[in-house]
């Protein structure tokens, strides 16, 4: 079955392969994205955010084949625990691949990644064929945009567009994992870049 929002988002894919920067509903706050490899949409992200591109930002995809292709060497184990993970509420730090540019990876050998079940980014990423930036929708220091209006407040007219939609019942960004040594990087509950 065709999901009603169908429409939507082949509208919103295009609006990122024109270079636009979108804010959309996640888990459990709002994000800020754009196509990964269009580095002057990330250059204004990163400016909205008055954040550096060494910190790095996150991928976000629909599907395990979707993201695949920007992680470098890792193990059968390694592989078979993303994808009993995903899609869910858990970014993991992997190895990267030579197909991550910097202004992603930041100074990192490693990218953030995560495959979301929240039905905007599933449809706009399968719309798109492509995992796009997710990082969470608030000035540096100040906490994530849980509502549209809060959106506006810390960005006004710098959006382009604003996905209509609902956050997913999370409690806070999501949690960050380092793929190789296991650690917790940031906890579900505390608050910071989706």
């Amino acid at each position: 079955m065709v999901h009603p929002q169908t429409w939507r988002f082949k509208m919103v894919a295009t609006r990122l392969q024109q270079g636009e920067v979108i804010a959309y509903p996640t888990e459990g706050v709002w994000g800020l994205g754009c196509l990964p490899e269009n580095r002057p949409a990330v250059d204004r992200i990163l400016l909205m955010k008055q954040r550096s591109w060494r910190q790095g930002l996150i991928l976000i995809g629909a599907s395990f084949e979707q993201v695949e292709g920007y992680i470098g060497q890792i193990t059968a184990a390694q592989r078979a625990l993303l994808q009993q993970t995903w899609p869910g509420p858990v970014t993991y730090l992997v190895p990267r691949s030579q197909r991550v540019p910097d202004w992603i990876a930041g100074e990192s050998d490693k990218v953030a990644i995560r495959v979301s079940a929240h039905p905007v980014v599933q449809g706009i990423c399968a719309c798109l064929g492509q995992p796009i930036v997710s990082t969470s929708a608030n000035p540096s220091g100040k906490k994530p945009a849980l509502s549209i209006l809060m959106l506006q407040r810390y960005f006004h007219a710098a959006i382009d567009y604003i996905v209509p939609g609902e956050l997913g019942g999370q409690d806070g960004a999501s949690e960050i994992r380092d793929l190789v040594s296991g650690a917790v990087i940031r906890a579900a509950s505390q608050p910071g870049s989706s």
